[in-house]
């Protein structure tokens, strides 16, 4: 082995030991370098079986290009490196299994190696023309490569802590001594005063000091609209300032911060969460028994009651282990696997492990984040209502003149509600910024006011009007924009976080398969059951602070229901890694989609049902492939064996043996392509 390469010893999942998850999230150099070395290790392996297979005249239509002796020697120098340097972690996993009294996947797979490779040193030694190495080369380097797919799915989630700090700007502007400086945000201390500039973000946790503005805390709270806030209101770091200059105070800091919170959160949530009991893994420790059993009572039936030549039952024996042991049970679940994520990718569904496929067809409750999820994420015209006399398309080009002005995110969606009708635009001139209030400017000789009540009222524009239309679209949990020009009110814009097209038929499908929707948001109540009756959702989890999401996914999780959750935002981040399974929708932040094992690339909740057809389909042809690799060899053994030899002539060598296993791999790898045609 080479001291240089990291040691692995594989658990029951075929992750390291020693390098547990927990490890590989705190290191991330740590995850690639063992991915990168278990890369080598299949490239070795695969390298030296193509000439390993190509000299023993196994293959079909293949002539044998070395004769023995020679044959067997060459065998034993390209066996050599595959079985105790490309097959290390599976022998060394093997004695760790065994010293814990388990029987896993690593000591079948050791069982059958060294069974096949020992057996072939002494063939060789003794000059007997037949040797079986190939066998033990195609069966490290069929499961050095199902490991090394898994690992690269796995490393992705490892990443999620390190995306989180991301959003946090490397510097800061410090106020000191009376004088600004720019310093790393590390240096930031308890009660410092920070400058904020519209469109920066907020670099720690505080308060304002001094001035208005608006401020986007979507990507850490889940709120779709902008927050108003004035000097004593708490600001939180990672948020982005939008619309003034501002001054705040820092009170919390470093490990303090909300955001570090949730990534300590989340860190916990993962590293509490047991890996899946593989199904292949259940079927190994059945199958080492069988398997050693199988050679053990071959050898002392023809040696000891047939009384057969010492060569002649080693043969049968080692024919009867080597069939037992399939390297097509290795394949079995990987090449499912493979085959799986790869039609999920199609359908735009990225599944990060095999155990997740194993899980989401499992999935009894699944909790939906509102925002950006059953919804777009931001703010959308949903309502133009007019005054009597004005038509709505006036409404509406009236607010876009002033609102083009603005970068606020309901001025930016009502230029958006506007470009597919605008004509020619008319400039708006002398366009003031009012804070707190909206948007005052002229227009062709005209005053134009976008903005609240208040900013209608401060400018003598009568207002009772639009109040009753106001007041309707509220209790719809809308937000509200007022709209006057030439000092008459024109109407109320209606502008809300708008529903997925998509997203009833998916809670109507998600139903029809059994599986019960919940909606939880950090909105307020009412917006919160608006929502979910438009979709169908019955049960709604309202006004959830992001620290307590994990806690109401745990609260399902102990009535013994598998649990999904589906977000997009950091704040859902900590839920997404503590539910069974945790699906990111693709418009949302890299942390959500760290943290969870399925992303969602296009951000449609009918996705949410695919994922969950390709995960029955998936583990139909995972269970189909486990069955044939443990039948099929189970089925052999009595003829590896002899059993037949003396009745009816049938026999197996070694070789033909190793040649039925790797048809029996042949089999399973065309059953897991076929999954391709498997309509999810």
């Amino acid at each position: 082995m080479d001291p240089k390469a990291p040691h692995h010893a594989p658990m029951q999942s075929t992750m390291p030991a020693h390098h547990d998850h927990a490890a590989m999230m705190s290191d991330p150099s740590m995850a690639k370098e063992m991915e990168r070395d278990m890369a080598r290790r299949f490239v070795v392996a695969l390298a030296l079986t193509i000439p390993l297979v190509s000299i023993t005249g196994h293959v079909p239509g293949m002539p044998m290009l070395v004769h023995p002796p020679l044959s067997n020697w060459l065998a034993l120098a390209l066996a050599t490196p595959v079985v105790f340097w490309c097959g290390w972690i599976f022998l060394s996993g093997s004695v760790a299994a065994i010293r814990s009294r388990k029987l896993d996947m690593s000591v079948l797979i050791a069982t059958g190696v060294l069974a096949a490779y020992l057996s072939s040193v002494y063939l060789t030694i003794i000059g007997y023309p037949t040797a079986y190495f190939e066998a033990a080369g195609m069966l490290v380097t069929f499961v050095l490569f199902g490991h090394w797919m898994e690992m690269k799915s796995r490393r992705g989630t490892s990443d999620a802590l390190h995306a989180l700090f991301d959003l946090v700007p490397p510097r800061a502007r410090v106020i000191r001594n009376g004088r600004e400086q720019d310093l790393p945000t590390s240096e930031v201390v308890k009660g410092d005063l920070l400058r904020i500039l519209p469109g920066e973000k907020i670099p720690v946790d505080g308060e304002l000091q001094e001035g208005e503005t608006d401020v986007d805390e979507s990507l850490v709270t889940g709120e779709s609209s902008s927050v108003h806030k004035k000097a004593g209101d708490p600001v939180v770091g990672g948020s982005i300032n939008v619309s003034s200059a501002v001054t705040m105070t820092a009170l919390h800091v470093g490990s303090d911060t909300v955001l570090a919170q949730i990534a300590a959160l989340v860190e916990r949530a993962q590293n509490s969460k047991a890996p899946g009991q593989r199904i292949a893994d259940k079927a190994a420790a059945i199958l080492v028994i069988v398997a050693v059993s199988a050679g053990v009572l071959t050898f002392i039936a023809w040696s000891v009651f047939a009384h057969a030549p010492f060569l002649t039952a080693l043969t049968f024996a080692i024919s009867a282990v080597v069939i037992a042991c399939p390297d097509a049970l290795g394949l079995a679940t990987p090449t499912a696997v493979a085959v799986g994520t790869g039609l999920g990718a199609k359908h735009n569904i990225l599944i990060k492990d095999a155990a997740t496929l194993e899980r989401v067809s499992r999935i009894q409750t699944i909790i939906l984040d509102k925002t950006g999820t059953l919804t777009v994420g931001k703010p959308t015209v949903t309502d133009l209502a007019p005054v009597d006399g004005v038509d709505r398309k006036e409404l509406l080009e009236a607010a876009a003149a002033l609102s083009r002005s603005s970068t606020h995110p309901l001025s930016q969606a009502i230029v958006h509600a506007a470009e597919p009708s605008s004509g020619p635009v008319t400039p708006s001139e002398n366009v003031e910024n009012i804070s707190g209030k909206g948007l005052r400017g002229s227009v062709a000789g005209n005053q134009i006011l976008v903005g609240n009540v208040a900013l209608l009222t401060e400018n003598g524009v009568a207002t009772d009007a639009v109040l009753k239309i106001g007041n309707k679209l509220a209790a719809q949990g809308r937000s509200l924009t007022y709209v006057a020009r030439g000092g008459r009110a024109l109407g109320v814009i209606g502008i809300t976080d708008a529903v997925r097209p998509s997203s009833a038929e998916a809670i109507r499908q998600l139903k029809a398969a059994g599986v019960e929707p919940v909606l939880m948001s950090g909105d307020v109540k009412p917006t919160a059951e608006r929502v979910a009756k438009e979709v169908g959702i019955e049960k709604v989890f309202a006004e959830v602070r992001p620290e307590d999401k994990a806690a109401h996914v745990r609260e399902l999780q102990a009535s013994g229901r598998v649990v999904a959750m589906v977000g997009d935002g950091i704040n859902d981040a900590p839920a997404l890694a503590q539910a069974d399974i945790g699906i990111a929708i693709g418009a949302g932040t890299d942390v959500a989609a760290q943290a969870a094992q399925v992303i969602l690339m296009r951000s449609d909740p009918l996705d949410i049902v695919k994922a969950i057809h390709l995960s029955k389909a998936t583990v139909r042809k995972m269970k189909q492939n486990l069955a044939w690799a443990s039948v099929y060899n189970l089925l052999a053994i009595p003829v590896a064996a002899g059993a037949f030899y003396s009745t009816l002539g049938w026999s197996l060598r070694p070789e033909v043996s190793a040649l039925l296993m790797s048809v029996s791999s042949i089999i399973v790898a065309l059953n897991a392509v076929s999954l391709r045609r498997a309509r999810i």
